[in-house]
């Protein structure tokens, strides 16, 4: 199948479900901010999310052509915080 035609499918489903539940419990989108760390000859990738005015960081760092797991790994935290705040209840 040439390229143009296969269907996109999600592959961020941390942050997909983290802005899923933002949006159930009517709280602010989830903000998420990339760091990097120079590390010897390297630079290392990580990231940082905003949810319920919190900032959580992702808890590895990651080579540069893995960006997109950092934000998976930090919208992965963010989400087992928000299940911890006896304010909302958790369905996910």
């Amino acid at each position: 199948m040439p390229s143009s035609q296969q269907q996109q499918t999600s592959s961020t489903p941390w942050q997909d479900r983290l802005a899923e539940v933002c949006r159930e419990y009517q709280i602010q989108a989830p903000h998420f901010q990339i760091v990097s760390d120079r590390r010897g000859g390297r630079t290392a990738w990580s990231s940082i999310v905003t949810v319920y005015g919190k900032r959580i960081e992702a808890r590895y760092w990651y080579d540069g052509r893995n960006i997109t797991n950092a934000r998976e790994d930090a919208a992965e935290a963010a989400l087992n915080w928000l299940s911890t705040q006896a304010n909302l209840t958790t369905n996910w």
